[in-house]
């Protein structure tokens, strides 16, 4: 079996397995870059073409406007039900990244919507599109990850995993972050992207000597330097490059202490 094909079954068997425990409370997060765009490929891949959840994307407000028509374009010729949330309140009063620290912008306009959305809809169970290898903080988490009434994550204490037996068991207003492609790579994305012929946001592709390595909201990102417009010229790129691929992101929302401490309060 072809190793690409060996991670699709093990993401397709923890999207199954988040269905059958959390059917009817169940979405899928999607920030619309290239890994939770490859989640949701393969979300219809378990389901033979269909998605049978609802997708939620959180707004900020900031987003890359390319952002916004793949978005909507994809959600159109793929056919399923899209949420957009947003925190109102906060956008209102004027809550933005130059309107203080980044870590009270994401909490805001991304954990704090997030929040929102779950309480409004009821939902038991998120799917999210994170790698281990993305960040060090990410490396710490479990396919099936629990979140306690406050979003809190209590990384110091988490379920064993073993097996592929994941625990599903919930406290009341307790609700898990289910993880179908932390086993990918950056890598392994962008060759799964080749072979299945996914689409993508162009502001991964080289334009005029520069392009984005990961995508968010506009005054959080920075393009690198690269001429690869291609997928196949995106491949060559990382397997020679040292970069770190979330280089292009705001420093002071990006440093270990406070990725690990946003991702403790609920952060995706």
């Amino acid at each position: 079996m072809h190793y690409l094909q060996a991670l699709e079954s093990k993401s397709v068997y923890v999207i199954r397995e988040a269905y059958q425990k959390f059917n009817g409370r169940i979405a899928m997060l999607w920030s619309v870059g290239k890994d939770s765009t490859t989640l949701l490929w393969l979300v219809r891949k378990a389901f033979f073409g269909k998605i049978p959840f609802p997708v939620m994307h959180i707004d900020t407000g900031y987003k890359f406007p390319e952002m916004y028509e793949f978005r909507d374009r994809l959600a159109k010729e793929w056919g399923f039900e899209l949420i957009v949330a947003s925190n109102k309140e906060q956008l209102a009063k004027g809550m933005g990244p130059s309107s203080g620290l980044k870590l009270d912008c994401c909490t805001e306009l991304k954990t704090n919507a997030l929040k929102q959305a779950v309480d409004q809809y009821g939902f038991q169970s998120i799917l999210l599109g994170i790698r281990r290898d993305e960040h060090g903080i990410r490396a710490k988490e479990r396919y099936f990850s629990p979140r306690d009434a406050e979003f809190q994550w209590d990384y110091e204490n988490q379920p064993a995993e073993v097996w592929d037996q994941y625990n599903s068991f919930l406290r009341e207003d307790e609700h898990y972050r289910i993880h179908p492609i932390l086993h990918f790579t950056e890598l392994d994305i962008w060759r799964y992207i080749q072979r299945e012929q996914i689409p993508i946001v162009d502001l991964y592709r080289s334009n005029g000597g520069k392009r984005y390595r990961s995508i968010g909201c506009v005054p959080c990102c920075n393009p690198v330097p690269s001429e690869a417009a291609t997928i196949e010229e995106m491949i060559a790129e990382l397997e020679t490059s040292t970069d770190s691929e979330r280089a292009g992101r705001a420093q002071d929302k990006e440093n270990l202490y406070t990725m690990q401490k946003l991702r403790s309060l609920g952060y995706m």
